[in-house]
C-alpha cells in the first residue's frame, strides 16, 4: 500500500477552495470517494489525516475547503467569524458543499456513483446539511456534529450516522431527539449513537478545554471509527 496525495485546488462563487485528495496507488479502477468536512478552524492537517485514513481502508478522502485557500483560524475568535456566515446562510453552505461533491466525483480515482461524506463539529453540520439537500450521496456521518437544522431539509436519501458525545453543550440531548425527529420526518435511513460523560470534539486529541465544552475522549473516539468503518462497509460493500 501506498497512500498518495495531492491538492486540489477549485473555486465556488468567485472564492477560490483547495482540497487534499490522498488515495492509495496500488489499487485499481475507480473507487469510493469520501469528502471530509472541516470544523470550524479551516481544513487542517486533522482533516488531511482522517482523508488519509480513509485511503487507507481502501476508499478515497477529499479533505474539501469551505473557507477559501490558505484560510485557517488560529483562535475561537477567528474560527468564529469564518463559520458564522455560512450559519447564517445555510443556501451558501449547502452549494458549496455541493461543489466541493462535484470536484470529488470529477476525480479520476474516485467512482461517481459510490460517494459518501463526513465531518466533524462544524464539518459534522456540513455533513448532514449535504445530505438534507437531498443530494444523491450514499452515507453522510456527523462526528459531534452541530444539530442546527436548516429550516429546508428535503427527502434525504443518503443514510445517516450521527455520533454524538451525551454531555456535548453545543449538541444538548434536547436538540439530538429534535434531530431525530427532523430526520425521521425527511424519510431518512438513520442511526444514533451517543457517548455518555463525552463533550463535544471527542475525536480531537488536542481538545482540552472543559469549559468550553471540548474535551477528548479517547473510547469514544475509537468506538465511532470503529462505527463509521462498518457504515462505509454497508455503504460500500
Amino acid at each position: 500500500m501506498a497512500i498518495q496525495t495531492r491538492k486540489v485546488e477549485y473555486t465556488h462563487e468567485g472564492t477560490t477552495l483547495e482540497g487534499f485528495l490522498a488515495y492509495d496507488d496500488t489499487a485499481t479502477g475507480p473507487r469510493p470517494g469520501v469528502l471530509v468536512s472541516h470544523a470550524w478552524a479551516g481544513r487542517s492537517p486533522f482533516e488531511e489525516g482522517k482523508a488519509k485514513a480513509l485511503a487507507q481502508l481502501g476508499y478515497v478522502g477529499f479533505a474539501l475547503d469551505m473557507y477559501g485557500k490558505g484560510k485557517l483560524g488560529t483562535s475561537k475568535e477567528e474560527n468564529s467569524a469564518m463559520m458564522t456566515p455560512f450559519m447564517e446562510d445555510r443556501k451558501l453552505l449547502q452549494s458549496r458543499l455541493q461543489a466541493a461533491l462535484q470536484v470529488l466525483r470529477e476525480q479520476p480515482e474516485v467512482d461517481k456513483g459510490h460517494t459518501a461524506i463526513m465531518g466533524y463539529c462544524f464539518g459534522g453540520l456540513c455533513a448532514m446539511d449535504l445530505a438534507r439537500t437531498g443530494a444523491d450521496i450514499l452515507g453522510a456521518i456527523s462526528f459531534h456534529g452541530l444539530p442546527t437544522p436548516p429550516g429546508n431539509t428535503k427527502k434525504i436519501q443518503a443514510k445517516m450516522l450521527i455520533e454524538h458525545g451525551w454531555a456535548d453543550p453545543m449538541g444538548k440531548p434536547e436538540a439530538i431527539v429534535a434531530l431525530a425527529a427532523e430526520l425521521t420526518a425527511a424519510g431518512a435511513d438513520w442511526q444514533l449513537h451517543a457517548y455518555g460523560n463525552t463533550m463535544h470534539a471527542f475525536t480531537n486529541p488536542a481538545a482540552n478545554d472543559p469549559e468550553f465544552g471540548t474535551v477528548y475522549n479517547p473510547d469514544a473516539d475509537r468506538r465511532s471509527w470503529q462505527t463509521a468503518r462498518n457504515f462505509f462497509e454497508e455503504l460500500f460493500g
